[in-house]
């Protein structure tokens, strides 16, 4: 990847500088470049079908109204070696960090300003008006996993709508808002969006409930309370696998909240999994 990333930096003609930031399972590699842009190189197996996220940031770009915040691709470049293919994204470079660096969950409350809150319910309001067959959650998923994790029957997902799949402190700038990392935007329950991030901010009760009163009339609906639980779902899978460990105590009690279902324990040896 590191050989890869400079090829890119190459043929784009620009100097990539400062850290290297490594995605998950070492996927993708990204550094500042000159220009004011930030390159980003994308491998998957040759052997392997592509997901949603290959391309997700490009078609983001593409698709989704200006209206909503965030940063522009300058360039691409998609090349194939012996075993991987790989796909460069030059992009807009942001100087200002996230809310949060560290993780997605929160682990103190937030104080931003009403206006940013209105601006993040703006944004996934144009978000959702989007069209398209990329699939970010699928009823086939619900089936399969929802009385595992929570204890109940899988629920028929009614309402569909467009959003950002990964929405949590750590892709959410400060005042004014800008919503990064795009790749896994897509199709999703209604409410799913939402519910992700509330679930990662329970720790921090004050934003928790701020998330609450701004997306009442989302939440508080049936469809709304689907899309949270599918959320909750996919977190506690999450925690299945030994991670965040600290936030499965605050899932397991809003999923409780929500269905008046006790929550299955999670099985014995992820629990030894999740303290190695």
């Amino acid at each position: 990847m590191i050989r890869a990333h400079a090829a890119a930096a190459r043929t784009l003609h620009v100097r990539a500088h400062g850290a290297s930031i490594w995605g998950f399972k070492g996927r993708t590699l990204s550094r500042r470049a000159d220009q004011d842009r930030w390159l980003r190189v994308v491998s998957a197996p040759l052997d392997r079908p592509l997901g949603i996220t290959w391309d997700g940031t490009v078609r983001a770009d593409t698709l989704l109204p200006r209206s909503v915040p965030r940063p522009r691709v300058h360039d691409l470049l998609e090349w194939t070696g012996p075993a991987h293919r790989y796909r460069a994204e030059l992009s807009e470079y942001l100087a200002r960090p996230a809310l949060q660096s560290g993780g997605p969950v929160l682990n103190q409350d937030l104080d931003l300003p009403a206006s940013w809150w209105a601006d993040l319910r703006a944004a996934l309001t144009a978000t959702a008006t989007v069209p398209t067959s990329r699939r970010a959650v699928r009823q086939q998923w619900i089936d399969r996993h929802f009385d595992r994790l929570l204890g109940i029957p899988p629920i028929q997902v009614t309402s569909w709508t467009t959003g950002h799949g990964d929405l949590h402190v750590g892709n959410l700038l400060p005042p004014p808002l800008v919503i990064v990392d795009w790749e896994g935007w897509g199709r999703m329950p209604t409410g799913f969006d939402i519910g992700l991030f509330h679930a990662y901010s329970l720790p921090a009760p004050a934003t928790a409930a701020r998330i609450r009163a701004v997306f009442l009339d989302v939440l508080q609906t049936e469809e709304g309370r689907d899309g949270e639980l599918v959320a909750l779902a996919q977190l506690l899978q999450v925690s299945e696998r030994g991670g965040h460990p600290g936030l499965t105590p605050y899932l397991v009690r809003r999923v409780e909240q929500l269905t008046g279902t006790p929550v299955p324990p999670v099985p014995r040896p992820l629990q030894a999994a999740a303290r190695t």
